[in-house]
Parts: structure tokens; sequence; C-alpha cells
């Protein structure tokens, strides 16, 4: 039986996974076939917090030559991971403790070889080898069947003409469809689905909406439809939609010696924000907000986000406050590159690690690109005149390695270091890889330097000047 889940995160449809076996203690395990993706690898991750949803991993392992897998790790709460294979991605709700069995739909992964992975990545189909009408993904599903089609029949009332009347109704229909359903994340995911509506049609203001969802409320930080609800109640919150916090100006208390202590005691003025914890979770929420905001210093705003993680009484805050730091730095000039260990043209493996000591040029490429190679015969005469100095690395983003090695053989000047991704698609997330050519520039600590670079055609030689007389 196929069925779909449809979670909303990071902008990908999500398919069922079901429960097949529940084993109290044990590991969680998720089981599997893929057929077409023998000796890929499939991966597991999942957000480190549900604001920034910065992705990180959980585990990994490499599909056998019949297309099975099993993968193995330790949950201590109710997560929404990704499966991912290449760049093709489901979105799975993982209890811990508890073993699953599934099969992802044939797929013909190959077909997408020589496309931007990030534009043609596909949704898995994940089919589940046997129902449980009462595992969670069902539940979710499920329910999410029955809102989408309501809403979709009745947004217009619901949005313009504010017919609370069938909101009431709906919650009748919910109740004689789930109201045995016993699962606390479900009832938590359901109950602030339904805020959505309330909101939608004003069904309650702004102020009771808080109230009955957020003041005086555990904060359900892995719920993903209650985390939903939180980060649109609460956009602009600080800067524009408290009728409070508003009239303060932040970015003045940014300035302060204690900006910390400041911007918490001036947000306690809020009603809704008496609880500390709560009032620092919408502090960060805000902050992330502010660092791209005109009249804002980012560098100001960054500060403050560190020192919440340094200050917080709340594990969860400092998650998500480590996260933002990661989210708003990455690949920005002194952040640390990210590490790879990739096959060189003489079929030995390469990392990033290997070149400290001296500044090094990345440039992410393709076979098919002809800008790409147009800007790869500029390399030549730089690395002729820098090489004493500079290591040039030209790294392939074609899947197979002997199309690139092919290639290369082909032109007797292309005498610098190559390398190629193969399956491990992750070094082109890791490096937001979204067109070809990339250059990017590491400095000799491994640093980043310049993201991206100029290209040879516009100023790389200016950028390794620059390098090279620090």
């Amino acid at each position: 039986m196929k069925l779909l889940l449809n979670v909303r995160f990071a902008g990908f449809l999500t398919f069922l996974l079901l429960l097949s076996f529940i084993s109290p203690g044990q590991k969680t395990v998720i089981n599997g076939v893929a057929p077409g993706a023998e000796r890929k690898v499939i991966r597991v991750t999942a957000p480190g917090d549900l604001v920034t949803f910065w992705e990180k991993p959980v585990t990994s392992c490499r599909i056998d030559s019949t297309g099975r897998f099993s993968l193995t790790f330790n949950l201590d709460k109710t997560t929404n991971t990704i499966i991912s294979i290449d760049f093709h991605k489901a979105e799975i709700l993982v209890e811990p403790s508890k073993i699953y069995n599934i099969q992802v739909a044939p797929m013909k992964y190959d077909e997408y070889t020589e496309v931007n992975p990030f534009i043609q990545s596909q949704n898995l189909s994940i089919e589940a080898r046997e129902e449980d009408s009462l595992e969670l993904n069902t539940l979710v599903g499920k329910f999410n069947a029955v809102y989408s089609g309501f809403l979709m029949e009745n947004f217009n009332a619901l949005y313009r003409d504010r017919k609370k009347i069938l909101l009431d109704t709906f919650r009748v229909q919910l109740n004689r469809h789930f109201g045995s359903v016993k699962n606390q994340y479900f009832l938590d995911y359901a109950s602030y689905k339904i805020a959505a509506l309330e909101q939608l049609t004003q069904y309650y203001n702004k102020a009771q909406l808080a109230k009955k969802y957020f003041m005086e409320k555990p904060v359900l930080y892995n719920n993903i439809e209650y985390m939903d609800f939180f980060n649109s109640f609460f956009a602009k919150y600080v800067t524009a939609t408290s009728n409070v916090l508003r009239k303060t100006d932040m970015a003045l208390l940014l300035r302060g010696t204690d900006s910390y202590k400041a911007v918490m005691k001036a947000m306690s003025a809020d009603s809704v924000l008496k609880n500390e914890q709560f009032r620092e979770l919408v502090m960060l929420k805000g902050l992330m907000e502010m660092y791209d905001m005109p009249g804002y210093t980012p560098d100001e705003v960054l500060a403050l986000i560190r020192s919440t993680s340094e200050k917080t009484k709340y594990p969860e805050n400092r998650v998500i406050a480590d996260d933002m730091v990661s989210l708003l730095t990455r690949l920005k000039p002194g952040t640390k590159a990210p590490g790879f260990k990739l096959m060189s043209r003489d079929q030995k493996d390469l990392s990033l690690s290997s070149l400290l000591g001296k500044p090094v040029v990345l440039c992410f490429w393709t076979t098919y690109c002809e800008g790409c190679l147009s800007e790869m015969d500029l390399i030549k005469p730089l690395y002729d005149k820098y090489r004493e100095n500079v290591h040039f690395v030209s790294v392939s983003a074609d899947k197979y390695f002997s199309k690139m090695l092919y290639f290369i053989n082909l032109k007797s000047d292309y005498v610098w270091t190559f390398v190629n991704i193969g399956d491990q698609s992750d070094v082109l997330k890791d490096y937001d890889v979204r067109t070809y050519p990339l250059f990017v520039l590491v400095d000799s600590e491994g640093n980043i330097n310049k993201y991206p670079a100029n290209l040879p055609s516009t100023g790389l030689e200016a950028d390794l000047q620059k390098i090279l007389e620090k």
C-alpha cells in the first residue's frame, strides 16, 4: 500500500513510512530496499531545530548490490527526519526505539546525473510493507488529507467571509475521525494545525491565540506543527507586530555592553512573553530576522545570538542559537571551509585538510558546462604563475570519475589537481553549489577567504594577490 504524508518541512513533499514492529529499549532502525539505487549511499538527516531548519547528519550506509539497506541510530524524541539518496528526498516522522520496514519506489537515479541537483531533485516515494492504522505517519497523513480537503473547499469562506461556524463543524468532523487517538505527538500536531485555521478565520484575536496556544504552555520544540505555527505567529513580532516591542529601539539595545540582559528585560514588558524560556525563544526568532534587516548591524546581532548560547539555561534554546550562528555565518569569510575527501585524477583520496599551509582555489565544474571550460582554460596561466604558493583544485561534479578522467586527459595543459565528487553529493550541499562554475578561495589555515571568489575572467588573480599579501 502506497501512502502520502504531507508534512511541511523545507519545501519537500513527505511520503509515508509505516511502523512494522515495536520493541522498547532498542535503537531506532530503518530497514528497506531501494531498487535502482544499488551501491549508492542512503542518508538520514534531521534539522537540529525547527526555527533555522539547520540540517544535521544522523546516519548513513551504502545500499548493497541487491538494493537493501539498514540504518540504525539513537533518538530520544520523535523527529522529523529526511531520507535521501543523492539529492532525492522524503521526510518521515521517526519515533525512538522502533523498527521500520520500507520500500523506496524504483527510480532511474542516473538520469539525473547531468543537471543542477538543487533544481532537478525528485521526491522519493516510500511504500510501507505493512499497514498499522495507529502508526504516527499514518495518522498524520490521514489528518492532512482531511485538513487539506476542508481548506481547499472552504478557503474563501474562511479567509474572506470569516465563517467561523465552518470551523466548528470541522472540529466535529475531526473528532469523529480521530477522537480515539492517544498519540500525544499527533494530538499536539492536530491542535496546532487547528490553531492555524483559527488565525486564518480570526476566530480569536492575536492576544487570545497567544494565551490559548503559547502562554503557560510547554514549548514543543520537536513538534513540526507547533513550531510551524510559532514561526508564523511570531514572524516580525519583535520588530513590527508586537504593540509593545515595536516601540523599543532594539538596534540601540544591541549596541549596549550587555545586550542579552537589556533585550530580555525590554521584552518582558510584553505580557505574552512573561515566561523566560519562551521569551528567549522569541528573541532568537527576532534576531534571525534582524540579521538582514536595514538598521541592524549583523555583527551586533550575531554577538547577541552567541551571548544567548552562553547564558541560556535552556538546552533547546542553546541548540537554536548555535544553529543560527552556523546558518548566518555559513561560507562567510573566516569560517571553516567544509572538509572533503575525494578521489583525485591519479585515483588517490585527496582531502582539503591535506592542503593546509597554502591558499586553495576551488573550482566546481562539470564537463557539460561550456562556461566552466572557458574559465578553466584561464586557470593555466594562473597556475603557472602561482603554483609555488597556491593550490589549484578543480572539483568535478560529474557523477562518474571515468567521464572526468577521459575529458581532462584530452586537455594536455590541465596539469593541476582534479578531484571527482562521485556519489558524495553532500559536498555540493556543503558549498551550496547551485551554478557552475563556482570558485571558492580558502586561506592557508582552511578558512573561507572569499565565497564566491571571482572567476579567472573577472578578477581571480586580484583575489589571489590580496590573500598572498597577508
